[in-house]
């Protein structure tokens, strides 16, 4: 089947773009905090890291916008739904210091990332390539272990603050991806099955318990990266 075929079931097209648009305002919303991060970054070759790891957001950003475009589909209709969650979720999770900044955008956009990664296993192959490549790592992994990492090095007694808060994260990321997913009928359906064709991949309660395990196997994978105990 192609990318089209699919697509002419309504309700996988309402899915996808779903998909696409709460992805578009993640990634913008990335770009956004990286930018204003960079504002806050302790010497210039830091702030100019952060601000490189920002305009690579806005590409996948628009990378999305794109594709969303391609499909017929408003970009900002498609993002509506997701506004008031995501900036929820950012307005609780509001960090207090620039490397707590850092740790967030390194551990609670990795989860979200995880989780539309997932959900991206059940949609067309076009569909799941384009968001492959709109979730892939900009450099900021490496970035962010490398700096918290010399943090902790210099003052050891941060790494509790650190874990502490990406415990936090991991708990807010988790509920929001769970709540976003649950009160979007069509996104939902991605996971469950009944859209885009009899023979599109759908996932059963214990794979879905097995996603979210996999899911917090991959956030403890994080924490030990930067050296803190998740």
């Amino acid at each position: 089947m192609t990318k089209d075929d699919w697509l002419a079931d309504p309700q996988y097209r309402d899915a996808v773009a779903d998909l696409l648009g709460v992805l578009a305002y993640g990634e913008l919303t990335a770009f956004t905090r990286l930018a204003g991060d960079s504002e806050l970054s302790p010497s210039q070759p830091l702030k100019a890291a952060v601000a490189g790891l920002a305009v690579a957001e806005f590409r996948h950003y628009e990378i999305l916008v794109a594709r969303l475009d391609e499909m017929g589909i408003d970009p900002e209709a498609a993002m509506a739904p997701f506004l008031a969650p995501i900036d929820a979720f950012h307005e609780r999770t509001k960090p207090s210091s620039w490397l707590e900044g850092l740790v967030k955008a390194y551990v609670g956009d990795g989860i979200a990332t995880d989780f539309y990664r997932e959900i991206a296993a059940y949609v067309d192959p076009s569909t799941q390539a384009l968001v492959h490549s709109a979730m892939e790592d900009v450099g900021q992994a490496e970035f962010v272990v490398k700096v918290v990492r010399e943090a902790i090095k210099a003052d050891p007694k941060i790494a509790g603050r650190l874990a502490l808060w990406g415990r936090r994260l991991v708990g807010e990321a988790l509920s929001q991806a769970q709540q976003v997913a649950v009160e979007r009928d069509a996104l939902a359906s991605l996971l469950v099955g009944g859209v885009g064709g009899p023979d599109r991949p759908s996932a059963d309660l214990a794979e879905l318990g097995r996603m979210f395990a996999r899911l917090t196997d991959e956030h403890t994978r994080r924490m030990g990266r930067l050296g803190l105990a998740a």
